[in-house]
């Protein structure tokens, strides 16, 4: 397979990603051959994924908003993905321009396409690391220029803990993560379940296209999601499905076939001092 001009290299163009096959559902151009091979089966299993992705992305959008209306204008977005219309920095930033966002991934493209669409913003830069090397985020040059952690953070972990095993125990990880915020810190969080849904007929075989990508695809209940936010006072309405997290435009009755993951925002407990 060509290599495109704009891939890093060292990727190994045989292997889907999850990061391109989410810029695939978006439209989006920066994947290959082999990502949109892969996104197609996903979508041939469950035709409306990319209405998931897109409501998925509305509620970040959302979370984002509702987090400067809480004063909070730092946000740490780990698994951030391809830059696409809609980005963390273009919504905090447009909201409050004072808005400083780190993002992290460790996608060479995503981390690449980042750095390029970030070119001349002092207040938002990327990360190469892993979600589940939180020292590697943490203790990084970004996060040390842009990231104040004695004052609350937004910490996104959006469409990214479904693709974390449980043998990698990502509830550790968020805790660890969120043992190094400050009080008043928000969590925001987004992941599939077979709950409720199409995802409980279909899920099998959408998990089959993922184990084939560089991430599996782990479906959780709404029980084990909610164990994300041990620590953090949930914000109303809770744990919920996507399109009924505060919603904007869409009416409570939404599409069935949105109710396939769910999503919540929790604030840190304890005092400023």
């Amino acid at each position: 397979m060509e290599r495109p001009a704009w891939a890093p290299q060292g990727i190994d163009l045989t292997v889907p990603s999850v990061s391109r096959m989410y810029d695939y559902y978006l439209g989006g151009s920066h994947n290959f051959e082999v990502d949109r091979e892969a996104g197609q089966r996903a979508i041939e299993a469950w035709p409306g994924l990319p209405k998931i992705i897109q409501a998925n992305r509305a509620f970040m959008r959302r979370a984002i908003r509702f987090a400067i209306g809480e004063g909070v204008t730092q946000f740490l977005d780990i698994g951030s993905g391809i830059p696409t219309f809609g980005n963390v920095h273009e919504v905090a930033q447009r909201a409050d321009e004072s808005a400083r966002v780190v993002y992290v991934d460790n996608d060479p493209v995503a981390v690449a396409h980042s750095r390029a669409v970030l070119e001349g913003n002092d207040r938002a830069d990327v990360v190469s690391a892993d979600f589940r090397s939180p020292q590697d985020i943490l203790y990084s040059a970004e996060v040390d220029r842009l990231l104040d952690l004695d004052r609350p953070v937004a910490l996104l972990l959006v469409a990214l803990l479904h693709f974390v095993e449980d043998k990698d125990d990502p509830w550790k990880t968020v805790r660890e993560i969120s043992d190094s915020l400050a009080p008043g810190s928000l969590l925001v969080v987004s992941h599939s379940s077979a709950d409720e849904g199409p995802m409980r007929s279909v899920g099998a075989e959408v998990r089959d296209v993922y184990r084939q990508t560089s991430s599996p695809l782990i479906t959780r209940s709404r029980s084990e999601i909610k164990q994300f936010f041990d620590g953090f006072d949930l914000v109303e309405p809770g744990v919920v499905p996507l399109p009924r997290w505060r919603p904007e435009d869409m009416p409570e009755t939404a599409d069935p076939l949105l109710l396939s993951g769910y999503a919540g925002v929790g604030r840190k407990a304890g005092s400023l001092g």
